[in-house]
């Protein structure tokens, strides 16, 4: 689908999309520079809320775009590795560099989603599923409904987390 965009939406665009050669990939615990092989990636945005969205390497297409509890999204997981490949890209807020000036309320709730992004590694490395920590990229997320509409040609309905784990896998 060819979308008309303008530069800065172009730009967030190219950065959610961008097309990686290899990754610094975590698997059994231990650090390796490689190409992954997948069928699936699988996009992660953790929280009370996790998003998950499920991208097909072959048909370049998004095929599950939702918000789940964090149980679901494992067993979600767990059930599409069975059928192929995966490799799980998920947003580490323990990795973000940038803060904005937010309340107490906001503070411990980043400190929840700290707890869930350890959570996401060890479940990952424990099953020995490929996967990388994304740090957050101020300005790759966050997408209002209309916009990933258009540029991604997603039609059902989405939420932020969801949309924020779509953006982790989209064009990979």
């Amino acid at each position: 689908m060819s979308v008309g965009i303008n530069g800065k939406a172009q730009n967030r665009a190219l950065a959610a999309s961008k097309e990686e050669s290899s990754y610094e990939v975590m698997c059994d615990g231990k650090k390796s520079l490689k190409t992954p092989d997948f069928v699936f990636a699988v996009g992660i945005d953790p929280g009370v809320n996790t998003g998950l969205a499920v991208w097909d390497k072959t048909t370049r297409d998004l095929l599950k775009v939702c918000c789940v509890s964090i149980v679901e999204a494992m067993d979600e997981l767990e059930t599409i590795r069975r059928s192929a490949e995966i490799f799980v890209f998920f947003e580490d807020a323990r990795l973000r560099t940038w803060f904005g000036s937010k309340g107490r309320e906001s503070l411990q709730g980043a400190g929840s989603i700290k707890r869930d992004c350890q959570i996401w590694e060890s479940w990952l490395t424990s099953r020995g599923i490929p996967y990388k920590a994304v740090k957050p990229a101020k300005g790759a997320t966050k997408w209002d409904d209309g916009y990933f509409r258009k540029v991604t040609g997603w039609s059902k309905r989405t939420n932020e987390h969801a949309r924020d784990a779509a953006l982790l896998v989209w064009g990979k």
